[in-house]
Formats: structure tokens, C-alpha cells, sequence
């Protein structure tokens, strides 16, 4: 059962709020000024408040796609929010900083890693975004550009001005961005093989759980969806410890469907290692005693164009110590005679 936290002291706004636009929020959609406004507010509220006419801009009704400008004022009704959100809020995100790659007054790069999502929600309490806004106070803005897997480590970037932010999102949406990821596959990977061009299909599980598959090319349901392939190098099977052959490949992706790498390359019969979703789960389990504990993806290459100089920027995160480790080891370990 849902409890709602009413009586005098409600904790949330009890009051009708009026809330200026600012420079750096200009240009937004009104429900998503409101989300950011409205704490722990479910967005089916919000929703609802602005069918409702409750919020206001400049004194009238508005729509939830209208663009907010700066100096309008909004109106913010009275909003309740349940027991679990309020004790969530009154328990804000740790602060943390993670490795920072570039840094400047329009954006941040830096390198995440694995374990952790990059925002609250789905069963997850708090994310990268949430841990930087808790570090990093004095920020006006900070805003995920992009997104990356839970289990996958890498460059991930962070808009620190909505200029910035909506040029850069723009990049991704009309593919002038480069994302190269490193993935190390179950078997042989054909070296000739370097395109896969399958449509995708996202679903949901009975239990919930977002699920992706490739569909036909003729499926009304299905995403077209390019990702590009090169071996970086073959390590052999080791038949004596039942190990079998794998590949290190950079994987270049030219749509960005939600985990298009990780379903595109099992698709092709060679699962990425540790992949607890759409990989080999037995061999996962051999593999986490040989030192592999997550999935070998990790977002190594990142190149767009800076969104203010225009400049084109190249970024590259090394390979994370436990992934070079296992690779390593398993490259060094001779096959038995």
C-alpha cells in the first residue's frame, strides 16, 4: 500500500511556490524544468499538475512542451510526496568525484566505472549524476549528456551549461559523435566479419526487466540499428583448463540502441565475457573464478565537437586495471602441451 505523508507538516512545498527561469535552464521543456524543481515528485504528477492547470507560466495555462524562457515565472502548486521519497530525500546521494578526463566551464568527461548507474531509478537509489550534484554544490548545472550500462565503464559526459548540453545531445541524435567501445567476446571472431546491421527490439520481461532482441528486417517493431567491428587480437583456447578462445575487439557503434553492442555481438553467436544478461552464464561462473567479476565492456574512445569552440575532441579512458589484468593473464597462460 502506498502511504501518503499528509496531517501540518507535509515534506514537501506546503505553499504555492513562484520559481524564476534562470539563463541555464532557458530553453527547456516545462515538465522537465518541473522534474528538476520537484524533487521526488513522480512524473506522473507532474504530469498531472499541468493538465490540471495548477502550474502556471507568467500567470497562464501551459502545455508540457512548452519551452521555458528566462526571467518567466512559474507557479508551483502545493505537491505531497510518499513516505519512501521523503525518507529517500532526507537521505541525498553520498558525494563522490570519479576521474575526471576533461574539464572546462561548459562540460565534464570523466571515467566510470563499472557497478555503478549513471542515475537513480529502476530499483537504484542514486547514480554518477546524483553522486556529482551531491560533491559538487556550487554547480549551476550538471546534466548527463548520454547514457552508459550499469556494468559498463568508460567516458561518460556531463553538460555543465544547457547550452552546452543541447548542442552536444545533438551530436549523438544525428550521429557526428565516434563511440568506440573494447569488448572481449567468447571464441573466434571472424576477421572479415565487420558489420553487423540487425534491427533491435526492446521488451519487457514478465518480471519488468527491460530486454532487448534482434528481429527480423521486415519487423514493424524493429530498430535499425549498425554496429561497426575490428579484431584487436585472438587470445587461444586453453583446452587443458577448459578455457575457450576469445576476442578483443573495438566496437564502434553507429546507432545508439540500448545495449545494442551487448545483444548485436551475442546475436553473432560470440557473447560479450561476463555479460549477465545475454551471455554464456556458465562460463561466467568459470570466469569470475579466473578473476573476471563484471562485463569486459568499457567505453574507450569518445570523439565529438566541443560545443563551443567547435573543436574536435578525441577522449580515451584506458582499459580499467581488472580488465587489462584478466586479459593479460589469460594472453600469457600458455596452451597445454
Amino acid at each position: 500500500m502506498k502511504h501518503i505523508i499528509g496531517g501540518p507538516e507535509p515534506p514537501a512545498s506546503a505553499q504555492v511556490k513562484l520559481v524564476e527561469v534562470d539563463e541555464e535552464s532557458a530553453g527547456q521543456r516545462l515538465d522537465n524544468f518541473l522534474i528538476r524543481q520537484l524533487k521526488g515528485v513522480p512524473k506522473t504528477h507532474v504530469y498531472r499538475i499541468i493538465r490540471s492547470g495548477e502550474v502556471r507560466v507568467n500567470k497562464g495555462r501551459a502545455a508540457a512542451d512548452t519551452r521555458v524562457a528566462a526571467g518567466d515565472m512559474v507557479r508551483l502548486p502545493p505537491v505531497r510526496i510518499s513516505e519512501k521519497v521523503a525518507e529517500k530525500l532526507e537521505k541525498p546521494a553520498p558525494a563522490r568525484e570519479f576521474p575526471v578526463l576533461l574539464e572546462d566551464e561548459h562540460l565534464l568527461a570523466i571515467d566510470k566505472p563499472a557497478g555503478v548507474a549513471v542515475h537513480g531509478g529502476s530499483g537504484v537509489s542514486f547514480g554518477v549524476i546524483e553522486q556529482l550534484r551531491q560533491a559538487r554544490p556550487a554547480a549551476k548545472l550538471l546534466e548527463l549528456v548520454h547514457r552508459l550500462d550499469r556494468e559498463t565503464s568508460g567516458i561518460l559526459l556531463v553538460a555543465k551549461k544547457r547550452s552546452a548540453l543541447l548542442k552536444l545531445q545533438d551530436q549523438f541524435r544525428e550521429r557526428e559523435t565516434g563511440k568506440t567501445y573494447l569488448a572481449l567476446v567468447v571464441g573466434a571472431w571472424p576477421a572479415n566479419k565487420k558489420v553487423v546491421d540487425v534491427p533491435l527490439h526492446k521488451y519487457l520481461q514478465a518480471d519488468g526487466e527491460r530486454r532487448v532482441k534482434v528481429v527480423a528486417k521486415d519487423d514493424p517493431d524493429g530498430m535499425r540499428s549498425i554496429t561497426l567491428v575490428k579484431v584487436r587480437h585472438v587470445i587461444p583456447a586453453q583446452a587443458g583448463i577448459q578455457v575457450p578462445a576469445f576476442t578483443l575487439l573495438e566496437v564502434t557503434i553507429k546507432t545508439g540502441r540500448t545495449h545494442q553492442i551487448r545483444v548485436h555481438l551475442a546475436s553473432q553467436g560470440h557473447p560479450i565475457a561476463g555479460d549477465d544478461k545475454y551471455g554464456d552464464f556458465e562460463l561466467n561462473k568459470a570466469l569470475q573464478k579466473r578473476g573476471l567479476k563484471r562485463m569486459f565492456l568499457h567505453a574507450w574512445r569518445l570523439q565529438f565537437n566541443h560545443p563551443d569552440s567547435g573543436e574536435r575532441i578525441e577522449l580515451l579512458a584506458a582499459m580499467p586495471p581488472e580488465l587489462k589484468k584478466f586479459a593479460d593473464h589469460a594472453t600469457a597462460t600458455p596452451p597445454p602441451v
